[in-house]
């Protein structure tokens, strides 16, 4: 219960109280008033309409009467309560209140005066009403404006023109203040103090700064203002704690500048004592003061709170199985730099019960806040199917499938994939000062490091002006880093670095990066910085370099999202160029630095890295049998699929299974049961969970606020496009409980008037790696899942190595596909080739025209082959015909933009030729046996032993006709005894038949499948 207007007496005492009912849940505050009149702050037992808004205060007029005036302490903290509109409304007959005038509204309280009352009994009155968005994407709408003024008439005839009539009005009782859900609800931790209250509050205190010891049931969630429930008791005091066995135990520190800047907050922990038993200080954490990057290493954060704000510290005990039970006592000392150090006695009582899963299975007790310093995967043995990196003491080193010399500067001297040689020459750096090129002496090699997984060494030379560290780290997979570092020995003026990388033209057919999509290689390109453009690929199927050039802080994908700054030392203030040269039996491919001046002592550092493809061999026989079906947002496969042999079932978010975006620890029962039913009927099922958004429903939300911008972006990183559009503020809930300080992201609807809201996280060096990798762990442990399903997400390879670890180390045999979208990522297979070692499968994807793309686009960005990876199609089903020359379909029942290309017939097919024992021989490769005569109609052959199934796929625009040219030499054949049809295929193609001899026609940007039978013979033997 609350007071309703007058200011608290002296003997002001707090309780309050959580009672569960079957209805819901009930909130007190009881303390005495001079007014008697009590305030209760509950959920409603059933949600009301969410255009209404998310709060109502639930009234009681005793008589009818034309006008009535209400006083309504709501202790809001949530921004312009006045710019919004009020609807009340009769609980009992729904009518609504036709008249209100605004006498007072402001975030402590407001007074209305409203009209006519018919009849007496209980009313709502809602004070954040707004316009539901009824789709998915970006929310759209907003708060309702402030209703319009009252009749004239009706001011007039009740008297509201003056003061003293509306004293003398009835007076509406409020008894209740309710929220739509527990969710929205703003108490305890968002109700305020009146200025008044907390004025005389802080007069009681002299020091510096307060500090209030705050249990993990209630995250403090304000940081502009202190919870009304603070000033009900004094600041510090003894913490009492109640942890079981084996729990990690969270709570929370909330410190309130009162009179200054606070500056360098730390936080010292002291031995936690029972007699002679002793619970360490070691054992304590502060998750706002220390940490572990997502790449193991240890880190301290600064901790400045302004004058007026509030700060909440988050803080773990790490608890054994084997500690005694009991009560022990100890001390939390905060220790700013520029303030008195306060002492908080702390007391733990450890009860005997085990907790067996350290608390992890209850969100409530935030045990999960450990995850964020988590190092699971951390090591570098290799990752499955890779085998460890074998070196010779020198310059060779081999790894699966491939081998890499280096030269006496530690540059690739040569670098085989799969025993195709890629590079024409060695790769080399050179500087250059106005004189020309600078000299080196010979150069000194060192062994840094050695695992299975990984080798690093450095070599270090010298000029009269420059030293250099070329330090590079090979890895099992095939990624080379180079960091080539230039320390200025005195004043020296470099005309240019540059970094050349000489391509066999046999290896060097297509390219991408460099402001090209997937394309042939040109003879001569030119390219600058702006796109962005990091990176670029040249190879061909069976041998190629991906080649990033690094240097700034976030080293993930450059999505429309994340924009780091370019690496300075490539860019250069835009000197940085790139260019591109055949010549002869070589390509050439060169990064220009541009000039610039080192002073005395400078250095800088030249990083870039290189992947070796093919990452892995094509697993063809998975592409033709591991079918998936994925059905945003009802992930229940329909009995066609399943009986066509649908292997993989993708959950994607938004649905009862797994409602939140990238938080999967929620609805953990149905998605439960989800699994183990589809378990049950040999399927496995994957489940979309990533990290770029996070949904406000997360559980660790305020805990995650506490860290400031290290894992959620603030306000200042919104996107342009969503300013300008006004879709800045997101969904009101965000707008009622963050302070304006957050980027909103997706938001979904869900079923029952449900919704999801997320935000922007974070790129770079965010703990919420370290938590996502152990939340993945536990989801393959407790919910058995069998996978992920990536959509365009922001971490770089080190952290999917970490994924890809975990996984094979709890459930063998775990599969990874990626998805992406073209606007979104600006080419995703230039961006995520890091990525591919540890991927499945690709579906790329989002936004690309597949009938626009030239063969070579689709065989570089879409299908994975050049890189060892093949893929499914997706927007709008995507093109089967063409599709089929790179062994492509789309998922069922994919239907996006309105066009159904339904796969399930083709599949059927595949199973009657037998697909899955076929060897694929495609049009890119030099000795393909079919070939049509015609640049713009290409043939891709799947060969069995009894038979062949020949692809067509035209990028004509009218129907064109064809001969093929086939190899039957090679398979062995006669010609004139070969039975060439095309078998029909339900909305793909008629039956028909051919003679050897025939011409095929094409249709326009579609194709055939050809089946080439020949009895009584194995075709290749």
């Amino acid at each position: 219960m609350i007071c309703d207007k007058e200011p608290l007496k002296t003997e002001i005492f707090y309780l309050s109280y959580i009672m569960k009912f079957r209805f819901g849940w009930i909130f007190l505050l009881l303390f005495s008033c001079s007014r008697d009149q009590e305030i209760e702050y509950t959920v409603a037992p059933v949600s009301w309409p969410e255009a209404l808004g998310n709060h109502r205060a639930k009234i009681e007029i005793k008589e009818p009467a034309g006008a009535v005036y209400l006083h309504l302490s709501w202790r809001r903290h949530d921004s312009n309560p006045d710019n919004k509109k009020f609807i009340i409304i009769r609980d009992v007959s729904g009518d609504t209140i036709q008249n209100i005038f605004r006498v007072k509204v402001n975030q402590e309280e407001c007074d209305l005066v409203f009209g006519p009352v018919s009849e007496p009994g209980d009313y709502s009155i809602y004070y954040l009403p707004f316009r539901p968005d009824p789709d998915h994407g970006f929310f759209r709408y907003g708060y309702f404006p402030p209703e319009p003024a009252p009749d004239e008439d009706w001011l007039r005839n009740n008297g509201l023109t003056n003061r003293d009539a509306i004293n003398s009005l009835p007076r509406a009782k409020c008894r209740e203040i309710q929220s739509r859900t527990a969710f929205d609800s703003f108490y305890p931790m968002e109700i305020i103090p009146t200025a008044e209250e907390k004025k005389r509050f802080l007069e009681k205190h002299s020091a510096d700064y307060l500090v209030f010891p705050e249990s993990r049931e209630d995250p403090i969630r304000m940081r502009k203002e202190i919870p009304f429930k603070w000033i009900q008791k004094k600041p510090g005091g003894l913490f009492e704690g109640i942890a079981l066995r084996n729990e990690y135990f969270a709570f929370q520190l909330g410190l309130y500048a009162l009179k200054k800047d606070i500056e360098n907050v730390m936080i010292r922990f002291s031995n936690l004592k029972k007699g002679d038993r002793i619970i360490p200080a070691s054992v304590f954490t502060c998750y706002n003061t220390d940490g572990i990057d997502p790449y193991g290493n240890k880190f301290t954060m600064r901790s400045d709170v302004r004058k007026s704000r509030v700060q909440a510290y988050w803080i773990g005990v790490d608890i054994g199985e084997n500690v005694m039970p009991g009560t022990y006592s100890g001390n939390l000392t905060v220790t700013p730099e520029n303030a008195p150090e306060t002492v908080i006695p702390f007391r733990l009582i450890i009860r005997d019960e085990v907790l067996a899963d350290r608390g992890d299975g209850e969100p409530w007790r935030h045990s999960r806040i450990r995850w964020l310093n988590s190092t699971l995967g951390l090591d570098f043995d290799p990752v499955i199917p890779y085998t460890p990196v074998r070196y010779d003491g020198k310059n060779d080193f081999e790894l699966m499938g491939k081998k890499i010399s280096m030269t006496g500067q530690g540059m690739p001297a040569s670098i085989q994939a799969w025993g195709s040689e890629i590079l024409h020459r060695p790769i080399k750096f050179t500087l250059y000062d106005p004189s020309g090129m600078v000299r080196f002496g010979q150069a000194a090699f060192k062994l840094i490091n050695k695992t299975k997984g990984m080798i690093e060494c450095s070599w270090e030379l010298s000029s009269t002006d420059i030293k250099v560290k070329n330090s590079v780290r090979i890895e099992s997979d095939g990624y080379l880093n180079f960091r080539v570092k230039l320390e200025a020995l005195k004043n020296v003026r470099l005309s240019d670095f540059l970094l050349e990388i000489p391509f066999r033209s046999s290896i060097a057919r297509y390219m991408m990066g460099m402001g090209l999509p997937g394309a042939s290689v040109p003879d001569a390109h030119k390219a600058s910085w702006k796109g962005p453009q990091d990176s670029f690929w040249f190879g061909n199927a069976h041998g190629g370099l991906h080649c990033e050039l690094r240097g700034s802080e976030y080293q993930g994908p450059l999505l429309n999202l994340y924009r780091p700054p370019y690496p300075a030392s490539w860019y250069n203030e835009d000197k940085g160029k790139f260019t591109v040269k055949r010549m002869n039996d070589e390509v050439i491919v060169s990064i220009h630095a541009g000039e610039r001046n080192l002073d005395a002592g400078d250095d800088i550092v030249f990083e870039f890295s290189l992947i070796i493809t093919p990452v892995k061999e094509l697993n063809i026989k998975s592409q033709f049998t591991d079918r998936y079906y994925q059905n945003y947002p009802e992930p229940v496969p329909d009995e066609e699929a399943m009986y066509e042999g649908v292997k993989i079932i993708n959950v994607h978010h938004a649905n009862r299974y797994n409602p939140y975006i990238n938080y999967p620890f929620i609805a953990t029962k149905e998605m439960k049961e989800f699994v183990d039913y589809w378990h049950a009927r040999e399927k496995k099922v994957k489940i979309y969970y990533t990290v770029r958004e996070l949904t406000t429903r997360v559980h660790e939300l305020w805990a995650l606020r506490s860290l400031g911008h290290e894992i959620l972006m603030g306000k200042e990183s919104t996107y342009d496009w969503l300013i300008q559009s006004g879709m800045d503020q997101g969904h009101p809930w965000s707008i009622e409980h963050l302070e304006g300080d957050y980027a909103p992201a997706w938001y979904s609807r869900l079923e029952n008037e449900g919704y999801d809201a997320a935000l922007v996280t974070t790129s770079g060096f965010s703990r919420w790696y370290n938590y996502y990798i152990e939340g993945l762990r536990w989801l393959v442990k407790n919910i058995d899942i069998d996978g992920l399903y990536l959509d365009d997400v922001a971490y770089d390879r080190r952290i999917l190595m970490r994924m890809r670890k975990v996984m094979d180390r709890e459930k063998p045999g775990c599969i990874i596909d990626l998805h992406s979208n073209r606007d979104f990522s600006k080419g995703p297979a230039i961006q995520y080739t890091e990525f591919f070692p540890y991927i499945d499968k690709l579906w790329f994807g989002e936004a690309f025209q597949y009938d626009s793309m030239s063969p070579e686009n689709w065989l570089v960005e879409v299908t994975g082959i050049p890189f060892g990876l093949m893929g499914d199609m997706l927007e709008k089903g995507g093109n089967r015909w063409l599709g089929m020359l790179f062994g492509m379909t789309n998922r069922p029942p994919w239907s996006h933009g309105g066009v159904q290309n339904d796969p399930i017939p083709v599949w059927k097919f595949w199973d009657e030729f037998g697909m899955a024992d076929a060897k694929m021989i495609g049009f890119w490769e030099d000795n393909c046996p079919v070939i049509t005569g015609r640049a713009t109609v290409l043939a891709t052959v799947y060969q069995r032993r009894d038979r062949l199934l020949i692809a067509l796929g035209s990028w004509e625009n009218e129907v064109v006709c064809v001969q093929l040219k086939i190899d039957w030499d090679r398979f062995g054949l006669d010609k004139n005894k070969a039975r060439i049809t095309a078998p029909y295929i339900e909305g793909y193609q008629a039956a028909q038949i051919f003679d050897s001899d025939n011409t095929i026609s094409v249709d326009p940007l579609k194709g055939r499948l050809l089946l080439v039978e020949y009895p009584h013979n194995n075709i290749g033997n």
